[in-house]
This record gives C-alpha cells, structure tokens and sequence, in this order.
C-alpha cells in the first residue's frame, strides 16, 4: 500500500463493458473538486508512459505466448510506476489510474490461466518497497458486471481489441478473478454494482468517503 507516500491512489478495475471509463474522467473533477489543492493525475494500464503506450499498442492487438505477454504488462506497469506513479504519490498528488495490477491477476491469470504464483512473483518484483510491502491502491473501485451483460455492451461500441474479442467464458474467468483478489483485500476494495443505471454508479460514487493520508 501506499502509507508510506504523502499522494493517494486509486484504481479503476473491471471487465471490458462494466463501465469505469464511463465514470472515470468525472471522478477525477470530483475529486479534483473536493481538494482543489492537490494535483489529479488521471493514466491508464497498460500505458501512462511514452513506453507504456507502444507496449499497449502491441498488448492489445498483438498475439503472442501468454508469459510474454504477462511479461510485458509488468514491463510496461514498471515503467508507470517509476516515471509516473511513485513520482506524483511522493510530491502528494491524486493518481487516478484505469487499472492496474489486479487486471494482470484477472486476465492473464484467471481469464487465460496463468499461474497465479507466478503473477505474485511479478507483483513482489515489480511493486515490492525496501520495507517488504508493495505499492497498491489505497483504494480500488471495481465495476462488478455479470459477462452476459458486459457481452451485450461490448458489442455496441468501437471495433474490440484481442481481449474484447474473447468468449464469455473468458470474462467469467477474469469477473471471478476480480472479486477472488476483492475477498483477500477488502478493506482496499470498494464494489460496485455496474447492473445499475450510469446514474445510479455516478451517485454512489459521488458518497465514497475518501479520506487522504494526511487527513
């Protein structure tokens, strides 16, 4: 966790067709709202760096060996976190991020299999602080959605990258791997119901009760 820095950080996590980059940009103004005296910096996984954008690019769209491409979520997560992350929560800033490491646990591990331990042993590497801890959000909102629902939202919008393009099952998978990783750390995990109207989301949202660390 993220104790140890004076900034804040919070993710936005969920799979494809739940929502959260709906509602993200808002939150951002309404947090930026609320402490207009703290900067927002709003990014997005994998991504947030000039060198995390190539690698999404290639993430994506391109195919390639599962462990490759878990490989290359952490290269790039590391990259976000050394350039980006770190930086902002050290200067006292809100980072604001469209996902983060619970999409590697959900996709690559539950969606397609992916060991699990292997995943921790990236995590620890990636994320692990001098003192033994690892930086995670202080709080991480995840858009719960059932995928027969998601399924049907997906299908309305732009053309889908490789992920988008997988089968219910798959998103089965990745939505149980979610709320797995919600159980084992549910005082950093705040649920929400994405069955709802946007205006529902939006004004449950609006009552989260976020305290800063210095608060």
């Amino acid at each position: 966790m993220t104790a140890q820095f004076p900034g804040y950080f919070i993710s936005f996590e969920g799979i494809d067709g739940a929502g959260k980059s709906t509602h993200i940009e808002s939150f951002a103004q309404l947090i930026k709202d609320r402490h207009p005296d703290r900067e927002i910096v709003l990014t997005r996984e994998p991504g947030g760096t000039q060198l995390g954008e190539q690698l999404r690019g290639l993430l994506l769209d391109a195919p390639m060996n599962l462990e490759t491409e878990a490989l290359l979520m952490f290269a790039a997560r590391r990259e976000h976190i050394a350039q980006v992350i770190e930086p902002a929560l050290r200067s006292g800033k809100i980072v604001i991020s469209d996902r983060f490491t619970d999409a590697s646990f959900a996709y690559q591990g539950g969606g397609r299999g992916l060991s699990l331990d292997k995943l921790n042993d990236l995590e620890r590497w990636v994320q692990g602080r001098a003192d033994g801890s690892l930086l995670q959000p202080n709080l991480t909102i995840l858009f719960d959605l059932p995928g027969t629902v998601a399924e049907v939202r997906r299908s309305k919008v732009r053309a889908p990258d490789k992920f988008e393009q997988m089968d219910l099952t798959f998103f089965e998978k990745v939505r149980q791997e979610y709320l797995r990783r919600a159980k084992a750390d549910s005082k950093r995990f705040h649920l929400v119901d994405a069955t709802q109207t946007q205006e529902s989301i939006w004004s449950g949202l609006q009552k989260l009760d976020i305290k800063l660390v210095d608060e």
